[in-house]
């Protein structure tokens, strides 16, 4: 029976973690190495001890309704996209209104966690934690890693041949921005145009000399504004949205999604995609367009090779006099303090079952949260997993036999491997992995009851936008205030902008 359970992290999937703990009657004990919560989240000035933080201008790219804890709802008054301080604001009033802060303990990193001699029976893990130069030995019941998958810059230096040999300018990783001062003044490229490399594109054009932003893959440009000035993804995840796209054929929906995008306006005009694409790469940006437009910005292929003061391309032209490069190449995970023989168990997220369990063990008592790229919020999908996860621990629901969770697995990568492309591809769908890990748990809403006993509310959840307290209005952790949440979103995402009554009487004008 597990009771001690040992979470690593206090970002957004350990907070979600040490509360589904103590819905299931659970002892968590959080580590932390540094002196507070939120993780990624936590702006800091230093990039010092190796943590990863957001930079200072970084504002969520999905909205606060779609995206905050099912069970406690974003302030009315709160805007609908946060700045990091907001998001930071939000977490400790979850924190506190949950008396969470009393089961982390800050300044303490966990050194190693290994099997303990008898975990084939008994399914426990010596945990060793270093909090000022001491270490410290414990067993615990279970472990959730809640660490993320933003942990190690991917700095493919390989790849861009002259650039620590022959360049004569600073490079750098988008780790170890800040803000726009080192950048002022300077000729700077920003190399991948994922949300981050679009983002400090954008912010660098009003005080860089020049940006030029190097893409390798065809990307489409999305706004968080939306039809009618509503939150993109409130307007867009909808189970409706998503039962057409199970119900339609798969060419068809391409062609839907690629008009829809173009709508707005033509990518290949602006070299950034073509409709005969085989990918679907998004990232969420209003203001990259208008940068390419008024050429602030100037988007360029891939990078051939560096020279001492500049970049040359694989279409064969040439940008000279580049000051500063800017690597927004994105992450890899690793888990430096899981043994060897657990850590090669998965080589990546895909090797685990449901992003979650590593299946060959011989006891579930390990759980990796937040490893999973989402369409839609990974804070979501993050306590999503937590709620199943403690389930299993607390010995209500269990996993199935490792057959058939290996099965399950090698299903799903021989998926990927039908259709390689870009990581950004590999993304899952929200509503689909959300209800898939909610179905194991046995919180998944029933469309079919709800139409019976609540339609008005089952019409809220079919056409209105897929927001978390649709998961706890049945099932264990049921939330008394599910309902009135859900029929209340767009009151509360209206709030924010309701600063100035506009008089609809005629002005005499």
């Amino acid at each position: 029976m597990v009771r001690r359970v040992a979470i690593i992290g206090a970002g957004v999937g350990g907070l979600a973690s040490i509360k589904c703990c103590l819905d299931e009657g659970l002892e968590p004990t959080c580590f932390e190495r540094s002196e507070d919560i939120g993780g990624l989240w936590r702006y800091t000035d230093s990039t010092d001890g190796g943590r990863v933080s957001v930079y200072r201008s970084v504002i969520t790219n999905t909205s606060k309704e779609m995206s905050c804890f099912s069970d406690f709802p974003c302030p009315e008054d709160f805007p609908s996209f946060l700045p990091h301080g907001l998001l930071m604001e939000y977490f400790r009033m979850y924190a506190q209104h949950f008396n969470l802060l009393r089961h982390i303990r800050f300044k303490t990193t966990a050194v190693s966690v290994r099997k303990h001699p008898d975990f084939a029976t008994s399914g426990q893990w010596e945990v060793v934690t270093e909090t000022d130069s001491v270490q410290e030995s414990h067993v615990f019941d279970a472990v959730m890693v809640c660490t993320g998958h933003y942990q190690e810059p991917y700095l493919p230096l390989a790849s861009f041949p002259g650039i620590d040999t022959r360049f004569k300018g600073q490079y750098l990783h988008s780790r170890e921005y800040k803000d726009v001062e080192a950048f002022r003044g300077k000729r700077v490229l920003v190399v991948g145009i994922g949300n981050t490399g679009g983002d400090l594109s954008v912010e660098l054009s009003r005080v860089a000399a020049k940006v030029f932003l190097s893409a390798r893959s065809s990307t489409w440009v999305l706004s968080r504004v939306s039809d009618h000035g509503f939150p993109f993804d409130m307007v867009n995840t909808t189970r409706l949205n998503h039962f057409l796209e199970w119900l339609l054929p798969s060419a068809l929906m391409r062609r839907i999604r690629f008009w829809k995008v173009n709508s707005w306006f033509n990518h290949e005009n602006y070299g950034l995609a073509s409709t005969k694409s085989s990918n679907f790469k998004v990232i969420i940006n209003e203001e990259l367009p208008f940068c390419l437009l008024s050429g602030t910005v100037v988007l360029k292929p891939n990078v051939k090779e560096f020279t001492e003061t500049s970049a040359v391309f694989e279409d064969g032209t040439t940008e000279e006099n580049i000051d500063m490069v800017l690597f927004a190449t994105g992450y890899i995970f690793s888990f430096p303090f899981l043994e060897e023989s657990v850590r090669s168990l998965f080589d990546d997220n895909r090797s685990l079952y449901k992003h979650i369990f590593p299946p060959q063990l011989e006891k579930p008592t390990l759980a990796i949260i937040g490893l999973v790229q989402l369409t839609g919020s990974v804070m979501v999908g993050a306590e999503m997993q937590a709620r199943w996860v403690t389930g299993i621990f607390a010995g209500w629901n269990k996993l199935p036999p490792t057959s058939r969770m290996m099965a399950d697995v090698l299903k799903k990568k021989r998926l990927v491997k039908r259709n390689p492309s870009e990581r950004e591809n590999l993304k899952i769908s929200f509503i689909s992995y959300t209800d898939e890990i909610a179905s194991c748990a046995g919180v998944k809403p029933s469309m079919l009851r709800l139409l019976l006993t609540d339609p008005r509310l089952a019409l809220a959840i079919f056409f209105g936008p897929c927001t978390p307290y649709q998961y706890r209005l049945m099932g264990r952790g049921k939330w008394s205030g599910a309902r009135d949440a859900i029929l209340t979103q767009w009151q509360r995402t209206l709030k924010p902008l309701r600063t100035r009554v506009v008089d609809d009487s005629s002005d005499g004008s």
